[in-house]
């Protein structure tokens, strides 16, 4: 073996000594982000990169900030409400080139709201 470790599942090591306690959890957790949404965020970060090309600045400063949170599997839902209504607020402002965006944003809201 080439010395690399993976590890699917969880990872116990134990070095000797006694009260050795812990373990590395690498498997997926209960809450795990629902795969419809994780779809639709998927998409809507890829017109997200696209429009941010087409925005001003200070519009894409924001959006900026605001894919961190987007991406993120367990981001708290009120930062990721505020990061789609940012996305949102900034897709619509631009006109018809943003629309795809808006609309990818707001039906994530939906989903979100729906659960």
């Amino acid at each position: 073996m080439s010395g690399n470790n993976y590890y699917y599942g969880d990872n116990v090591s134990m070095h000797g000594g006694s009260g050795n306690t812990g373990i590395v959890k690498n498997g997926a957790t209960g809450d795990a982000m629902d795969p419809t949404l994780r779809l639709a965020i998927a998409e809507l970060l890829q017109g997200v990169r696209e429009l941010r090309e087409q925005l001003p600045q200070p519009s894409a400063q924001l959006i900026d900030e605001s894919l961190p949170v987007l991406s993120a599997e367990a981001a708290p839902p009120e930062e990721r409400h505020r990061a789609l209504m940012a996305v949102a607020a900034i897709a619509a402002a631009v006109g018809a080139v943003g629309q795809p965006v808006a609309e990818a944003a707001n039906r994530i809201l939906q989903m979100l709201s729906g659960q």
